[in-house]
């Protein structure tokens, strides 16, 4: 029977009812109770974290890039996690087991199978008693079990709560353990299975040979929804590696059996920053240290906020903790210090935004850390109970303040500053700028016709004043004009507070309504500006090029794009303008001005005019400018990459390199067209339009730069930079025989050298070219009349140029000899003959005085070497011999310069110990100066610093402005422990100098680089050389033509006389006729200097008026040349005069046949040997005139010479050897011996047979001896040697070393004239932070090695005597006097453009008063050359005897009182083994001659010193008995010369 239909409705009701309904649950279903396996594995995330992948930015390892990298990875943290438990514990057994040394991990995707391995302390394989198992099986197999429970106990290991491992047994469907334990004899292997709830029976067998645990899991990869392990998985474990690799110290650690090449935590922190760069595009710097045992830290600059890569106990840390905060805040607080000094800009900068720049790098052991979760990314522990604290040392805070964070802040904090700046001014254009009084604004700017204006930047307010009479032309509707305060910033490589101070930039941006960041690409964001286009306008010099440069710079490192459109023009205006009758024409270069001449052959009728600067141009001149504009725009026009290329090359640190070649191909190819006769290439010419960005770098920029490097890098020949060159040239013109007044010479130097400068840096460079305290000028070429500076302050405490004088010293012309000027290559400016291309003394000053200076691609350093020593290897190349080494050498400094490697030097000034208590110091390095030296390190010593307490307790000063004496206090302790770290390093008295930067400009006028100063000697000598053939050569035909004019002299006269010849009522042009017809000869004199280019150029007008006087001369007539007859007297028609004329004339023939018959180098031997001859004069009148001082000083009033005698070194003190770090220059010595320098291999001479050591020698010789003895040994006939200072003394007796006693650092006289002092060249510009860093240079020269200075006596041998001087005079004529007035070719000039700053850079010189050194002998017969020119120039008689061409001064006649003798030459000497010598007594008389006999030595055993050991005994005794144990100074009384200067005479 069918069902009913609504039952069956019900019924489906019911069911689906039914099935909505959720079906009770039982109690015992609802509350469960899960064994803590179960609920592992169902609640992981507790214990293991999330077991879900994640996507998230970590740090992994790219295999193809060989670093971390931080990107994005997909991962399981849980899986991560468990492989991490096994790891950690692997490294944890290193704090158990120090001698743990291998961790291997291998990870096999394929096989889902990971094994981590290490050969420390096994697992005990014992019974644990309570537990009835074995102890692997139950820190394994059992959860809870720890060794780590003891929370007394102090551990650093990872393990904490009884996880760990077990975890990742959990989570493996198989984990296998194994480890051998020696301890107990067994080895154990036990294994798990299905997620630790299956296990077999553990295998127990003997142990291996060595301990060790290994762990073998296979991850449940289903328990983590994973198929395999990825790779970004595998990447994640893969660092883990290397994590450990990097923090556990002491362990390799082996991925996959490859060694993992990580060292140290260094290394490690290195894959971090791999290929980084900072903002600069250098690569990152990172500051490290190892603290402690406990801490290792880094710190580097973060590119993407705050960054941290930390470790505790080898757990990866991953969010940080209280261990990253602990050194954050103290890179933080210190970091914060800084910016707040140099954050200029009021920007408040809070601490977690200088955190925002830091990257730090944590590894650190904690006694029980905990953390926030078992997942341990967090540590959470109290810094009080780290167990240690870290400390970083104050260099690793210098450290981190280097690294490129500081300038990452302050570049945010400007970048902040602009953004202010830019939404508070920049939103829209403006048409009126308040505050902007010397800006005169276009009426459009900034409005709707504001593209069409042009804003002209000019150089200075003259050439705005010039702009504004143009205005009267074209309006002002459309034009602005803004004058520009000198140089504009290199923005490309200024820091941003530079850029951000600099109100010339601010005020350009405002003015045109450029915004920072935007960019300009169409003429429609032109339209934004307040101007369309900007004009420069500067002088048409090199100066006003590089002025060009720094705009167009400025505008293409912000807004590149500009230049790529019609934005930047420039005004020129003409350098030339020449004018003849109505017509004008205007030069916009001078090498155009140079065709134009070659082209027109009467350009000498047109008037020249120069125009240096826009201030020269007339009003009149401004209207006729701005009439013609299409002549005087250039537009700049880009023309691609190489337009960029070009400006980064000539303004960007990163391109010194290729700058470098810039210029030298720029130099040698303006050298190579001068050769061939082509003009200079120049950059506007008459039909010019436009150029581009690439030309006006490589044709005009390139000038500046070139000149740039004229001003600052000297030349080899002469030592000279322009500016002192200029000095040079004007003194000898003037030939002053009394001094003038600095600033008086000063103005005579602007008007005969034509220098465009200001006066105060000209009188800056005759202040430094006088100087002669210690560490200036070996040779002072002008005379210090007056305060010209001291040592004092190294020359900052010169008087005023209004109070002091100056003159040629007696030295100059000995150097630069007179006979030498007709050949040198005279410059040309504004049609003015200026100083020579450069000089060519007989010796190369830039040696004797040293040069410093920092150009365009090249900086120079070139120290002082001595004179004497120069000579001698002068004297030995022109006998072809081989030169000897020189080494560093400064006049009157009484320390000593040692030479550790073949271009490294240490410079030790002088210490002593005077009691047990008390030391002196009686020298400083060369150039640390008196007051510097007390400021900086002497008082922060007494009075002690925030960090340091203080040292010493009291010092005195007892020096003068020439010597130094300190005489310090302090505590026995402390004078023990400055002993034991070195007394040179505690009291910063050792500096270094290398010769590893000597630059100049060969004689062909290009940049080389010198490596040894034997190099630049034998260049000069080759060219010296060739000079005098030319002086020989001149001087031959100079005397041929003079006899031959002689002759024609005495033959008119005779004629004259006897009527052959008559003038009387004789029209000129007629009396020529008569004397060609009978064979007169034209000036012979004229004739052969015209034929040798030697005749001098004449101004333009002078010629002209010239050319007036001969038009009745007929052309053939204008090449004679008779006014030397015409123009005789009547006196000249006497008998008398034809015999004197005769008479010269045959003794000019004899001269003649003389030099023939003398050799250049002859002539050159003469001249050194002059120069030596004036030398020794110099000095012996100098010391005369201190001696006679010297017995005054302290008996002023009745008191006794004991005030004088304090300014001296103790007698009984007790001379401290400087130590030297040799082994950090022992790597470099090896291949000195063969390197070739010069013309060849220099011969280095060997060590003498015996030294006397430094200590058992009196005190005259080691700290110098009489000016008597100097002279003596300077006489003896010894083989000149080089000097050598050994490092290893050596005891075998011989010969002694070197007749010199100027090259010997302990020899050297101790005269206060000839002291020296510098300013790294520029002495009175010299920063004090300079002096500060010269005084650290040595801290790390703190070895026990100890140099052996013992001064050697000359070897002797017989001197050369030198041949016969060969005479010369010549006639008078008025014509030869005169300086000729016809016109030379004028030359590019670039000298007058000298850099004021620049220009003093490496000026240096020397210390002797005008009338103090002139020597009481009188002349011998012989003549000088000097004096052979004069009797050639000015027809002088020969000087006699009583000739005597010095000025009879008040200072001279009292020196001319007392007899200044030279001591006798000694004969050769029998050799005999060197002996300890007897203290020498020094009397105040000049008459005393120095003592000749040596008192023989008392018998004693020498011990032969260890190469690195010092004098003091290894055991330490008491200060007394170390001083009494030592071979002291020797304690006999000496007398001394009293130190004086000049000045005070």
């Amino acid at each position: 029977m069918p069902q009913d239909s609504d039952d069956s409705d019900f019924e489906f009701e019911e069911m689906l009812e039914s099935k909505q309904k959720p079906k009770k649950l039982s109690v015992e279903r609802i509350y469960q109770k899960k064994t803590q396996l179960e609920h592992i594995l169902l609640r992981p995330d507790t214990y293991i974290g999330s077991v879900e992948q994640t996507t998230q930015e970590m740090w992994v390892f790219d295999e193809d890039e060989n670093k971390m990298v931080f990107r994005n990875i997909t991962f399981v943290p849980g899986l991560y996690k468990i492989f991490d438990e096994i790891l950690v514990n692997a490294a944890d057994n290193k704090q158990r087991d120090k001698k743990m040394d291998v961790i291997k991990v291998e990870i096999d995707p394929e096989e889902n199978r990971i094994s981590i391995y290490n050969n420390g302390k096994g697992i005990p394989v014992v019974e644990h008693k309570g537990e009835k198992m074995f102890v692997p099986s139950l820190i394994f197999g059992h959860l809870l079990t720890s060794s780590n429970y003891n929370d007394e106990e102090k551990k650093v290991t990872g393990g904490r709560n009884g996880y760990g491992a077990k975890l990742c047994n959990i989570f493996s469907t198989k984990f296998i353990v194994e480890t051998s334990c020696k301890e107990y004899g067994k080895s154990f292997k036990q294994t798990w299975t299905n997620n630790m709830s299956n296990t077999t029976d553990a295998k127990i067998q003997s142990a291996a040979s060595e301990d060790y645990t290994k762990i073998v899991f296979y991850p449940d990869l289903s328990k983590f929804k994973m198929e395999t392990l990825d790779k970004d998985i595998v990447a994640l474990m893969t660092r883990r590696a290397y994590d450990v690799a990097g923090t556990t110290k002491g362990v390799k650690v082996f991925l996959n059996g490859k060694k993992l090449p990580i060292k140290n935590f260094k290394d490690y922190v290195d894959l971090y920053l791999k290929g980084k760069e900072d903002e600069s595009g250098n690569p990152l710097k990172v500051a490290y240290e190892d603290v402690s045992q406990r801490w290792e830290i880094a710190v580097a600059l973060s590119d993407r906020g705050f960054n941290q890569v930390s470790f505790v106990n080898s757990i990866a840390t991953t969010k940080g903790g209280r261990h990253v905060d602990h050194v954050t805040d103290q890179v933080v607080n210190k970091l914060s210090e800084v910016v707040k000094k140099k954050n200029k800009e009021g920007v408040n900068i809070k601490p977690f935004q200088i955190k925002n720049h830091m990257f730090i790098f944590v590894n650190c052991l904690i006694e029980n850390p905990t953390f926030d979760s078992q997942t341990k990314e967090h540590m959470t522990l109290q810094v009080k109970s780290f167990g240690s604290k870290c400390t970083p040392s104050e260099k690793f805070f210098q450290s981190a303040l280097k690294c490129g964070i500081t300038e990452s802040i302050l570049m945010w904090v400007k970048y902040k500053a602009e953004t202010q700046l830019a939404t508070k001014c920049n939103k829209q254009k403006q048409s009126k700028l308040k505050n902007l009084p010397k800006l005169d604004d276009a009426n459009d700017a900034g409005k709707k016709n504001s593209l069409d204006c042009t804003l002209i930047l000019t150089e200075g307010d003259s050439a705005k004043a010039l702009v504004v009479a143009g205005f009267g032309v074209v309006g002002r509707d459309r034009y602005g004009v803004f004058p520009l305060r000198g140089k504009l910033l290199n923005v490309r490589e200024a820091t941003h507070k530079q850029i951000l101070e600099n109100a010339e930039i601010n005020n350009i941006i405002k003015i045109i309504g450029l915004q920072y960041k935007k960019k300009y690409t169409s003429v429609d964001d032109l339209k934004t500006l307040r101007y369309g286009k900007v004009m420069i306008m500067t002088d048409q010099d090199p100066d006003g090029s590089h002025i060009k440069g720094l705009l167009i710079n400025f505008i293409h490192h912000n807004w590149p794009d500009l230049l790529k459109l019609p934005f930047l023009e420039e005004f020129i205006t003409p350098i030339v303008k020449v004018k003849k009758g109505s017509q004008q024409l205007s030069f916009f270069s001078l090498p155009e001005f140079e065709e134009w001449k070659r082209e027109t052959r009467n350009w000498h009728t047109w008037k020249v005019k120069y125009y240096k600067g826009l201030g020269t141009s007339t009003n009149e001149e401004a209207k006729e400018y701005f009439s013609d504009l299409q002549r005087h725009r250039i537009r700049f026009r880009y023309q691609g990459p190489e337009d960029d290329h070009s400006l980064v090359l000539a303004f960007s640190k990163k391109m010194i390199e290729q700058r470098k070649d810039w210029l030298t191909n720029s130099m040698e190819d303006r050298k190579r067209r001068k050769e061939l006769g082509l003009p200079e290439v120049y950059l506007y010419g008459k039909e010019t339009k436009a150029v581009t960005y690439k030309d006006f770098v490589n044709k005009e920029l390139v000038l500046f730069s070139n000149l740039d490097n004229e001003r600052s890098i000297p030349s080899m020949m002469d030592g000279l930079k322009p500016g002192q060159r200029k000095v040079l040239f004007t003194c000898f013109k003037r030939n002053d025989k009394r001094e003038v007044k600095v600033a008086q010479l000063a103005g005579s130097v602007g008007e005969a050298s034509a220098y465009h400068h200001g006066e105060a840096s000209l009188m800056a460079t005759i202040i430094n070219l006088a100087q002669n305290f210690v560490g200036s000028n070996n040779i002072n070429l002008l005379m210090p009349n007056g305060q010209f500076g001291t040592r004092l302050q190294g020359g900052k405490d010169a008087a005023s140029p209004r109070y002091i004088f100056t003159m040629l010293s007696p030295l100059a012309r000995k150097i630069f000899v007179t006979l030498d000027d007709p050949l040198y290559n005279y410059l040309y400016d504004d049609n003015q003959r200026i100083e020579p291309e450069y000089y060519v003394p007989i010796i190369p000053m830039v040696l004797v005085n040293g040069a410093e200076g920092i150009g365009t691609g090249w900086s120079t350093k070139i120290p002082n070497y001595n004179p004497r020593e120069i000579v001698e290897n002068l004297k030995r190349l022109l006998r072809n011999e081989e030169p000897t080494l020189m080494n560093p050498w400064f006049k009157g400094f009484r320390g000593t310069i040692v030479k550790v490697d073949s271009q490294k030097f240490v410079i030790n000034g002088e210490v002593a110990i005077l009691d047990s208590n008390t030391i002196e110091i009686t020298e400083l390095p060369i150039r640390t100066w008196t007051q510097t030296y007390k400021e900086n390190v002497l008082e922060p010593m007494l009075n002690g610093t925030e960090k340091t307490p203080a040292f010493i307790t009291d010092y005195k000063e007892y020096h003068t402005d020439a010597t130094v004496r300190f005489v310090i206090s302090m505590s026995e302790a402390n004078l023990a422990k400055a002993e034991e770290q070195g007394m040179h390093k505690t009291f910063k008295l050792q500096t270094s100098m290398s010769t590893t930067s000597m630059v100049a400009f060969d004689h062909n006028g290009c940049i080389r680089f010198y490596k040894t100063p034997e190099e630049i000697l034998t260049e000069f000598f080759d060219v010296r050389l060739e000079f005098y053939r030319k002086r020989k050569a001149y001087l031959e035909g100079m005397l041929e033509a003079e006899a031959l004019k002689i002759t024609n002299q005495a033959r008119f006269i005779l004629e004259k006389n006897e009527g052959k010849l008559k003038m009387e009522n004789v029209k000129k042009k007629e009396f020529i006729r008569i004397l060609i017809s009978r064979n007169y000869d034209s000036d012979p004199v004229k004739s052969w200097k015209a034929k040798n280019n030697f005749l001098k150029d004449t101004e333009p007008n002078e010629e002209d008026e010239e050319s007036g006087e001969n038009d009745e001369e007929s052309e053939d007539q204008k090449d004679y040349d008779y006014d030397y007859l015409i123009d005789m007297t009547m006196r000249s028609m006497l008998k008398e005069k034809v015999e004197e004329l005769l008479k010269k004339r045959d003794a000019k023939k004899e001269e003649l046949e003389e030099l023939r018959r003398t050799s250049a180098e002859t002539l050159w031997q003469r001249d050194l040997d002059t120069f030596i001859e004036e030398l020794n004069k110099y000095e012996a009148a100098e010391e005369a005139a201190q001696n006679k001082y010297s017995k005054l000083v302290g008996k002023v009033k009745g008191k006794s010479t004991k005030m004088a005698e304090n300014a001296k070194p103790a007698a009984n003190a007790q001379r401290v050897q400087p130590t030297i770090d040799f082994d950090a220059y022992k790597k470099k010595e090896a291949g000195d011996s063969k390197k070739t320098r010069g013309r060849g291999a220099v011969k280095a001479k060997d060590l003498p047979n015996g030294d006397i050591e430094e200590e058992d020698k009196p005190l005259a010789e080691r700290i110098g001896n009489s000016p008597a003895l100097i002279e003596e040994k300077r006489k003896s006939n010894g083989k000149l040697k080089q000097t050598t200072l050994p490092f290893k003394p050596i005891a075998k007796p011989g010969k002694e070393d070197n007749k010199k006693a100027s090259r010997k650092k302990d020899d050297t006289p101790k005269k206060k004239g000839t002291k020296k002092g510098g300013k790294r060249k520029s002495y009175s510009d010299s920063d004090e932070s300079d002096d500060i860093v010269a005084l650290s240079d040595f801290d790390d020269d703190d070895s026990d090695f100890v140099s052996n200075e013992a001064s050697k006596p000359a070897r002797e041998v017989k001197r050369r005597a030198a041949t016969t001087k060969a005479k010369f005079t010549f006639s008078d004529s008025e014509e030869e006097e005169k300086i000729s007035d016809k016109h030379e070719k004028p030359k590019e000039d670039l000298f007058d453009l000298v850099d004021p700053e620049k220009e003093n850079q490496t000026e240096k010189t020397n210390d002797y008063d005008s009338d103090d050194f002139l020597s009481t002998e009188k002349p011998a017969t012989k003549r000088t050359s000097e004096e052979l020119f004069d009797t050639f120039i000015a027809n002088k008689p020969e000087p006699t005897n009583k000739d005597v061409d010095l000025d009879e001064s008040e200072e001279y006649q009292v020196l001319k009182k007392k007899k200044v003798t030279k001591p006798e030459e000694k004969k050769p000497a029998t050799k005999k083994p060197a002996t300890k010598k007897k203290a020498k007594v020094f009397s105040d008389s000049e008459d005393d001659a120095p003592p000749t006999k040596k008192a023989k030595p008392a018998k004693q055993t020498k011990t032969k010193p260890s190469k690195f050991s010092s004098s003091d005994e290894d055991e330490v005794q008491p200060l007394r008995e170390r001083l009494a144990s030592r071979p002291g100074r020797n304690v006999r009384a000496v007398k001394y010369t009293e130190d004086s200067t000049d000045d005070d005479d």
